[in-house]
């Protein structure tokens, strides 16, 4: 049984991974955590959300001494935080000798030089970002084992790697095009008029200029044009992608491509058949569908994630059973 404490716990991903951790067998939940200055503190998770009344977890403040227990009982931290925060945190419980799973974008470039420009902040750990592992489970999961600090991905770049790191080799040098729309969820619990439920509309948002299209890039080895929408219902992303692949590709050639997810029981991938978001709302499945016109070159790829689960929570429990062969 492994010990797991989660900081950050009364935002919707740190309840999320709450309740997956409690209902694993090989784990369990060493405690819930915010900062000293949440209204939050003192609080029952169940009374944030009600939802999840068969958990009995008080969020505690993240004193000088709840850092010491936490080290003390535990085998490892998630950090649902914000990313300056992060930082901080994932560096001090990794020198502790803890493993750290980090939900947010603090370790998810080995350059630090991505910092500054993307997250607003000079990235102050070096020694441990060169042991950060980003945790896309299905394609890092020797790394994420062997490694104490991993990086878990963004949900609009985990929607996005899993469609296009299959066909990674056959794509050309034109900059596939990915239009995603991700449900309200994915903008956090905080109150903003913006996502309140009277002015959501459909809308493209971070034109040319969203922290996660770095990401996406950095990690399939090819830069991409990513446009982002927020939509009018609480989770799921649909990711929509058009890919020039190099001339003389086959069908055939794109459909023994994805059989790299035939023994991945989380994704499932179906050929002229597009998923929709209520295939994988509330379930740990990246569900892709793909057409290819084998007389333009194009192919066009939609993947389907639930951002709360396989976009953040799901994703951070797979990569904890994988780090300690669970």
């Amino acid at each position: 049984m492994k010990n797991i404490a989660i900081i950050g716990a009364s935002g919707y991903t740190g309840a999320q991974i709450t309740a997956l951790i409690e209902n694993d067998p090989g784990l369990s939940v060493q405690g819930l955590y915010v900062s000293e200055n949440s209204l939050d503190k003192g609080k029952a998770l169940a009374d944030l959300y009600p939802v999840y009344q068969q958990i009995p977890y008080v969020l505690q403040p993240l004193t000088a001494a709840a850092k010491a227990q936490i080290v003390a009982e535990s085998d490892a931290v998630v950090l649902a935080t914000e990313h300056a925060v992060s930082l901080e945190l994932a560096a001090w419980f990794y020198a502790q000798g803890l493993s750290v799973f980090d939900l947010s974008g603090a370790y998810r470039f080995a350059d630090a030089a991505q910092y500054p420009k993307w997250y607003g902040f000079e990235h102050t750990q070096p020694e441990v970002l060169a042991q950060a592992i980003y945790g896309l489970a299905e394609w890092n999961a020797d790394k994420i084992a062997a490694t104490r600090m991993i990086a878990v991905p963004g949900c609009y770049p985990t929607a996005s790697l899993l469609a296009l790191k299959p066909v990674k080799s056959l794509l050309t040098s034109t900059w596939p095009v990915i239009n995603a729309v991700s449900g309200v969820t994915g903008a956090g619990r905080k109150a903003q008029l913006h996502t309140s439920f009277c002015e959501v509309s459909l809308t493209p948002y971070g034109v040319l200029g969203h922290r996660h299209q770095p990401e996406i890039a950095t990690h399939l080895g090819q830069q991409v044009i990513f446009t982002p929408h927020l939509g009018n219902f609480k989770r799921g992303i649909l990711a929509t992608i058009t890919a020039q692949l190099q001339p003389g590709t086959t069908t055939e050639q794109v459909a023994q491509a994805y059989n790299v997810y035939d023994d991945s029981p989380l994704v499932k991938v179906t050929h002229n058949r597009f998923p929709k978001v209520d295939d994988v709302v509330l379930t740990p499945n990246c569900h892709i569908g793909w057409k290819f016109d084998e007389a333009s070159g194009y192919l066009v790829v939609a993947s389907a994630i639930d951002n709360l689960m396989k976009g953040a929570a799901s994703q951070a429990l797979q990569c904890i059973k994988i780090h300690f062969n669970l």
